[in-house]
């Protein structure tokens, strides 16, 4: 008996941890033609080493159209559906193609979900959306002349239509819209596996591309990958885009791969970084050492009890020095 519940707790786990992703939106904005991807999911980087987390469904087609291929994700699915966009299908031709050569064939179609929106070639919005009826519930999609919302695993019906209600009523640029959208879905446990948390999910995120822009040179690219137990990855993302605007207001968007903030900060302060795993110093003017911690990928929060001045943050990676970056230390 013990070895039969053992069994089913293995397959349930698995039957968990392997549909991806939970909540997400695709936008398209007809004016500026910049097309947005976001998204989170109680799945992370640490338990999918090299996915990157929620971001790992985001297919982004510079001025042509996005892609989100979630629950039960498999990578031949996404390029398919990339491919078929390139080749001009329609999204909801698109899909009908998915869902006729699925990998696993019916029964794997019965457990994706997708999300298209694209531009025709006069520049009017589509979009598209389906949902299997194997997908773990709640599940559910939402679509709007330019946009496309998707979930599974959810708390209920409320976490995708706050999103939409969100994104419709935001204004501002795209980009405000789809934070604004995921912050329609910040409460715990919208996706259901984390509401043990207190968190709406453990990764998100953020991105957009201008017409032009290159698939792997985005203008805006965010991304929480994994978080420490308890901080909330929207929370986080809505940081990390706050001070994106700020940096992309100053000409050079590519400073967003290394933040030390709130700057003056008291108390704590914040490090997100791009970069190797390496260590942070905190140095004051008399070069006493007050802090020295590991620096891991993402963003990193650190507490500091010191007297108020300015301090000197050090990152280094090995034995180099890769930034050095002045701190306004308020006590």
């Amino acid at each position: 008996m013990k070895t039969t519940i053992t069994i089913l707790a293995f397959l349930l786990f698995a039957l968990l941890t392997s549909a991806q992703d939970t909540f997400s939106i695709i936008a398209i904005d007809t004016i500026t033609g910049e097309i947005g991807s976001a998204g989170a999911s109680c799945l992370d980087n640490n338990q999918f080493p090299g996915s990157g987390g929620a971001i790992i469904i985001s297919d982004i087609l510079p001025g042509k159209g996005a892609i989100h291929t979630q629950s039960y994700w498999l990578a031949q699915n996404q390029a398919n559906a990339r491919l078929k966009m390139q080749e001009g299908l329609a999204p909801a031709d698109v899909l009908i193609w998915l869902r006729q050569n699925d990998p696993e064939g019916a029964f794997g179609t019965l457990k994706r979900q997708y999300g298209i929106v694209d531009l025709d070639p006069q520049g009017h919005p589509r979009s598209a959306a389906f949902t299997g009826s194997s997908c773990l519930s709640y599940k559910n999609h939402k679509t709007g002349a330019n946009y496309a919302i998707q979930g599974n695993i959810l708390l209920g019906a409320q976490i995708l239509d706050s999103m939409e209600a969100h994104f419709i009523s935001a204004t501002g640029t795209l980009a405000d819209k789809l934070m604004y959208a995921l912050q329609g879905a910040n409460v715990p446990g919208a996706d259901s596996r984390c509401l043990s948390n207190g968190t709406s999910s453990l990764s998100a995120f953020l991105r957009v591309a201008k017409p032009d822009d290159a698939t792997d040179n985005l203008f805006l690219n965010l991304n929480v990958p994994s978080l420490p137990t308890g901080m909330e990855p929207i929370d986080s993302l809505q940081r990390l885009y706050n001070h994106w605007k700020n940096t992309v207001n100053t000409g050079d968007p590519k400073l967003i791969k290394t933040l030390i903030f709130p700057n003056p900060a008291a108390g704590e302060f914040f490090v997100v970084w791009n970069g190797a795993d390496g260590t942070i110093q905190l140095f004051n003017l008399t070069g006493q050492l007050l802090l020295e911690s590991p620096l891991q990928k993402g963003e990193n929060k650190f507490s500091l009890q010191a007297p108020p001045g300015l301090l000197l943050a050090q990152i280094k990676t090995g034995n180099q020095t890769v930034l050095t970056q002045k701190l306004v230390w308020k006590g």
